[in-house]
């Protein structure tokens, strides 16, 4: 059995003070030890917890990972295409169900746990059981980190001795107070959103955002045409365009966020992203980051998959907003009320939700960003290293 805290003193002797997951019984006493003693994030669920940890890599923190095997699949979105395809490396503890004496439900999972990692490319080792061995191994894992590759520990019942949860639990030090945005009614236009007003395009929409935008400006972008007009638009090294991983933008900019609290960090969503992972809005709302502007491009439809219908039509976005905690909410339905919204959002910061109707359409022949998703990430994380401008 290892001394928690003594290894997770080792994990925090090589900086690794930034954590994210979904509980296991497994791993509690780990988890316990990161929320007693570190910044620990918890996800709705596994795929998030990886998006968050990436964000937080963005923002130039080492982050660890900690899930049950059971949420691996789904955590294998992110780790594919966002860890794997932008090279953002990851630590990750995993635990092992499935044995003889197990749940049920962790029949097929046990066997198939390290072939999983194997499939996704990422290096693994089960945790030993001593303090020397799991410094040897951790060692191991750091040098592959350095090197921009993810390395999973798969941890078995009984690895961890016991530590006592301390901490109540909420939002982390250095967030915004709640209470200093008030949360306004929705604006009234008499029609209901898309029914008796003119609609604007995703791509006037983004040139109106990129115009409000403050200097210093962290920008992230949705898979899909939200990142390939915006690419067309103008690039530049403080905007990311996601490849894959549909639903975790927000997530990833709340890592960021969380990291940097002193960068204005924008999310640029869709409707059918934030759909998947919809989850993910309790949870920024409850940590409500200090500086995140989360702004949904709404057309009720999959555009860049062939026009289907999304379910969005049947969502009332800004109730559902308030409702899972942020505390600033409204809805801008032209370019010059995005400005506007955006302009005070610089001004006043706090976590802020904008939900933007727009109209489908796209330019013809738009391209995709030439700069490969590795070299995106690498001169984002360059631009975030450079004194922010905080006006």
């Amino acid at each position: 059995m290892l001394d928690t805290v003594r290894f997770g003193e080792l994990l925090q002797r090589r900086g690794y003070n930034f954590y994210s997951g979904v509980p296991c019984s497994f791993l509690k006493d780990l988890i316990n030890y990161s929320i007693n003693e570190c910044d620990y994030v918890m996800a709705a669920n596994e795929g998030d917890a990886a998006a968050i940890c990436a964000g937080a890599y963005l923002g130039n923190r080492k982050p660890v990972l900690l899930m049950q095997n059971s949420g691996l699949g789904n955590a294998v979105s992110p780790l594919t295409s966002l860890h794997g395809v932008f090279r953002i490396p990851l630590l990750g503890f995993v635990s092992l169900r499935g044995g003889p004496a197990d749940e049920p439900q962790h029949e097929l999972m046990g066997p198939i746990t390290a072939p999983m990692l194997e499939t996704m490319g990422i290096a693994h080792e089960t945790l030993g059981g001593t303090i020397e061995e799991a410094e040897t191994q951790l060692a191991r894992a750091d040098q592959a980190f350095s090197r921009g590759q993810s390395f999973f520990f798969i941890v078995t019942k009984g690895t961890f001795s016991p530590v006592a949860l301390r901490k109540s639990p909420g939002p982390p030090a250095g967030t915004a107070p709640r209470g200093d945005i008030p949360v306004l009614p929705q604006e009234r236009t008499g029609e209901e959103p898309f029914t008796g007003e003119t609609l604007f395009t995703r791509r006037e929409m983004l040139a109106s955002l990129r115009a409000a935008a403050a200097p210093g400006s962290a920008i992230l972008a949705t898979t899909g045409f939200t990142g390939r007009e915006l690419y067309e638009l103008g690039d530049g090294p403080e905007n990311l365009y996601m490849a894959g991983s549909l639903g975790c933008v927000s997530s990833l900019g709340l890592g960021l966020a969380l990291a940097r609290p002193d960068r204005r960090v924008i999310v640029l969503d869709g409707d059918g992203s934030l759909l998947m992972r919809t989850g993910a809005l309790a949870v920024n709302g409850w940590y409500n980051p200090g500086r995140m502007l989360h702004i949904l491009f709404d057309n009720r439809a999959h555009e860049s998959t062939g026009g289907q219908f999304t379910v969005s039509a049947g969502v009332d976005w800004p109730a559902a907003v308030r409702a899972l905690g942020y505390p600033w909410v409204r809805r801008a339905a032209s370019p010059g009320a995005l400005e506007q919204e955006t302009a005070s959002w610089n001004k006043a910061g706090g976590l802020r939700f904008i939900h933007v109707p727009i109209a489908l359409g796209t330019p013809e022949n738009l391209g995709r960003p030439k700069i490969n998703p590795r070299d995106g990430a690498i001169r984002f994380k360059e631009y975030l290293s450079k004194p922010p401008i905080i006006a």
